[in-house]
């Protein structure tokens, strides 16, 4: 199995698309502890020398500038072709999950992030649906190209699956809805009241009638299906006058489907029946509604060219779904950030290790005690090989020396090899990280080792303001 960082799970929203923590965050949030703690312990050696704080902290300024530069110059700019996404996305899922399952998600995640992609615009992975289903294992995960909603048709008329499908898209009531505002109406007579009813039941059989006859017409020549999907209701007495003219109607549709649907069947969401032409019409080769259990799932897949895709998460139990979809939303940033970088970093500790004999060298530079500050630092660094050797059950300290000696004789970014315990070249064996993570790491652990380091100062300055 390949690897190239400690397990960095987080958290995300339960339901829907990945949670808003992106996965700069969740990258750097173990990893900074780990670099924290191998810094503060470094600390608490050279407070017993007498060594200030604020010398640590130059110091590690210093580190940041020259690690960082170190960052530039070992970078690799590639165009992001499927090839070099799928060594990304295998990168980070291996790292969450075991490799069978691994191999199984690179391909639906790559496919997914690609299938979002619109030249000009930025990637937009609320485009990717995440969809659980309690069924058969976590290796039955697959992607969708198009939608999977998670309810079915409210009529037992309806067919259960439409082939070469005409899709409506809208979000009007087609069931009796009471004024927004107070009102009353008053009637004398059992005739008034009739009539009344009536008015009340033409305005929504007006607009059922709208679709009906949309459906005759687009449909007269040939035996295409025709589906409704609605964001708000339909009553019983508008779902048989439907179901009689075979069209299969979805209601209640959630909100955040309706953009996904337009992009995925393509025509437009219509918030009004008085425009309602062919052209509003969206297009699906198969619609068809599947039954697990008590719940219902409606499938609209074979469309073309889908700007909205499903992934349709498989397990046993509640604790593999999670893991799998989190181990998804891991692998979907990832992919998303590699290819609006545009490069790469050599994953497997190769980076860390390059830093950190750059820092090395650096450090004869710097004059003053400034200097035990890049060599903390640069110890700091190496916490991440480390870890991967002590995680994959070798010594860390002899993995380390090995990986190290490998680096200097080769000249080569070199990383762990987390099958053998041996040195590798992260380049060669397809161990990519992302560039903005390792960035946006370097700077987030130096703030914050800064802040800790400085925390008495900046108390002491907190109480001075307040006399």
């Amino acid at each position: 199995m390949r690897r190239s960082e400690p397990d960095k799970r987080a958290r995300g929203e339960e339901n829907g698309f990945p949670g808003r923590r992106n996965n700069i965050s969740k990258v750097t949030e173990k990893t900074s502890n780990m670099v924290l703690y191998e810094a503060t312990s470094i600390l608490v050696l050279l407070e017993f020398q007498g060594l200030h704080p604020r010398i640590i902290a130059e110091g590690f300024e210093a580190a940041k500038i020259k690690a960082l530069e170190v960052l530039e110059e070992v970078k690799v700019t590639k165009e992001m072709k499927r090839k070099i996404l799928l060594d990304v996305a295998r990168t980070s899922l291996q790292t969450k999950v075991h490799a069978e399952l691994a191999d199984v998600l690179t391909e639906v995640v790559v496919d997914s992030v690609l299938a979002v992609r619109r030249p000009g615009y930025p990637i937009d992975l609320f485009m990717v649906e995440i969809m659980e289903m309690k069924h058969k294992l976590g290796t039955d995960t697959k992607l969708i190209q198009g939608l999977v909603l998670d309810h079915g048709a409210r009529h037992p008329d309806m067919k259960k699956r439409v082939e070469d499908a005409f899709i409506l898209i809208c979000n009007v009531s087609l069931e009796y809805e009471e004024t927004e505002v107070n009102s009353g109406f008053f009637y004398k007579t059992a005739e008034e009241k009739e009539k009344l009813v009536k008015a009340e039941r033409k305005f929504i059989e007006d607009r059922v009638q709208k679709i009906i006859d949309l459906k005759d017409k687009v449909c007269a020549q040939s035996n295409k299906g025709f589906v409704v999907i609605n964001q708000k209701g339909i009553d019983p007495f508008s779902l048989d006058s439907l179901a009689k003219h075979g069209i299969v109607a979805l209601r209640r549709a959630k909100r955040r489907n309706m953009e996904r649907l337009s992009l995925a069947c393509g025509g437009m969401a219509m918030n009004s029946f008085e425009d309602l032409t062919v052209d509003c019409l969206g297009h699906a080769g198969l619609v068809y509604e599947y039954t697990l259990g008590e719940e219902k799932f409606t499938f609209i897949e074979e469309c073309v060219n889908p700007c909205s895709v499903t992934l349709l998460v498989k397990g046993p139990n509640k604790h593999t779904l999670t893991q799998v979809k989190d181990a998804i939303r891991d692998g979907l940033h990832a992919i998303k950030n590699a290819i609006e970088d545009g490069c790469m970093v050599p994953g497997a500790g190769a980076i860390e290790v390059a830093m950190a004999e750059a820092l090395v060298t650096y450090k004869n530079s710097i004059k003053g005690r400034a200097r035990l500050g890049v060599q903390a630092f640069a110890d700091a660094l190496l916490i991440i090989p480390k870890v991967l050797a002590q995680n994959a059950g070798y010594d860390p300290q002899e993995t380390l020396v090995k990986v190290q000696a490998e680096h200097v004789e080769s000249k080569q970014l070199v990383g762990v090899d987390l099958n053998t315990g041996e040195p590798m070249v992260a380049a060669d064996a397809g161990v990519w990280d992302n560039y903005c993570v390792k960035k946006q790491l370097l700077h987030s652990c130096t703030v914050i080792a800064t802040n800790i380091l400085l925390v008495d100062e900046i108390m002491r300055a907190g109480m001075s303001s307040l006399k």
